[in-house]
């Protein structure tokens, strides 16, 4: 027992290690963790973790958060896996907040954001540098290029939270009925199915919908909206952004393009998961009700974006070794991530509509995308070179 304690304990030190160290995106954090989880502590061997990462690949939600979660289901079961999930993503959770009730203190204050605005066409360079990152991956025939495509210009023109998962469905459907291209596995196995984490998932996804509706308060509403969007996001952090700025700026305004932009942009600078960004928004959603109003939005936000991919990863994670050998399923992989990339570019053109078409804003964008592309600084860098920009240059 107590083998197992200081094991338990060990886990959740390396999973603090790595929320404070994990700069640099998925690729960085896949590299550290096979570095720390696999080669250092042997909580799993090399090819369990491929095939894990491979499958949090195609589950809705974080990718990073649901291989640490999964590792810690593994190695002590729920318990540990729930507390390596808070370890993960309470210091970037945290740090983002703070930047967002500081936002929210100078708008309060009449001061100006004018130190930010190198930063937001900075996070259109982001977007852009993401979009060239996942369409290279995942981009591998003409009909990836033709949905891709297609997604791209419906998200932009119907630029509504609605959209995302019938473009979802249908890209997956479409390539699913090719499934016969795929290679036939001749050593299918059996799938027994336990419900119990899926019908929670469901259960809180329609629980949250009704109470929502009846009672319209606004953090209920907030857990919905993003317990919704973590159920639906298949790709990483890179596209969340296209659903929650359609949803939070464009459809509620509950944001403004410049606040978002910046929060975006600044949370390029912090380690730890992308999607921790959803605090940042639910901060400043309930900035109307105070300090605490803030605090609750951030938590709630949290809760919401991050339970649906831990719920799904719990269910999926028990017969996914007989699910990954059929080929509809590998199949339609294919046509949700070709959509998944035409929803990031339709993002890169979303966030620069508001921004001033000038060409600065255009320089800022293509030296921020090189710099990602072509040199090895470190992503924290240029931000914070963005930002002392924005302090010491005159506006």
């Amino acid at each position: 027992m107590l083998v197992k304690k200081i094991r338990y304990y060990l886990f959740l030190r390396d999973v603090l290690l790595l929320s404070l160290t994990a700069f640099g995106g998925p690729q960085a954090f896949f590299a550290m963790t096979m570095e720390r989880m696999v080669k250092k502590r042997n909580y799993l061997n090399e090819k369990d973790l491929l095939e894990l990462n491979a499958l949090c690949q195609i589950l809705p939600g974080p990718t990073s958060t649901q291989i640490i979660s999964a590792i810690g289901f593994k190695i002590g079961g729920a318990y540990l896996a729930y507390l390596a999930l808070i370890v993960w993503i309470l210091p970037a959770t945290i740090l983002i907040t703070l930047a967002a009730i500081f936002i929210s203190s100078l708008q309060d204050k009449e001061a100006s954001l004018a130190f930010t605005r190198f930063i937001q066409p900075m996070a259109v360079g982001f977007v852009i540098f993401a979009a060239h990152r996942i369409i290279i991956t995942v981009i591998e025939n003409v009909e990836g290029v033709v949905l891709m495509a297609l997604a791209t210009i419906i998200t932009v023109n119907y630029n509504t939270p609605y959209i995302f998962p019938i473009l979802l469905i249908a890209g997956g459907l479409a390539t699913a009925l090719k499934y016969k291209k795929h290679p036939k596995d001749e050593t299918p196995k059996p799938i027994q199915i336990k419900w119990a984490n899926f019908l929670l998932w469901g259960g809180v996804l329609a629980g949250a919908a009704i109470i929502g509706a009846y009672t319209q308060y606004r953090p209920i509403l907030l857990f919905e909206n993003f317990y919704r969007n973590g159920s639906l996001i298949f790709g990483g952090g890179q596209v969340l952004i296209p659903y929650l700025y359609t949803e939070f700026v464009e459809f509620k305004s509950y944001l403004s393009s410049e606040e978002f932009l910046s929060g975006y942009a600044l949370m390029q600078s912090l380690p730890g998961p992308t999607f921790s960004f959803s605090s940042y928004i639910g901060a400043l959603s309930l900035r109307e009700y105070g300090l605490m109003g803030q605090i609750t939005g951030s938590l709630v936000a949290a809760a919401g974006i991050f339970l649906p991919g831990t719920f799904l990863i719990f269910f999926v994670i028990r017969f996914w070794d007989g699910l990954k050998r059929y080929r509809v399923v590998r199949a339609s992989l294919e046509g949700i991530n070709a959509v998944s990339c035409g929803m990031v570019v339709a993002a890169a053109i979303i966030m620069f509509d508001p921004i001033e078409a000038n060409l600065i804003n255009l320089l800022i964008i293509l030296i921020t995308y090189f710099l990602l592309a072509f040199t090895k600084i470190p992503a924290p860098l240029v931000i914070i070179v963005g930002l002392a920009a924005g302090f010491i240059l005159p506006s």
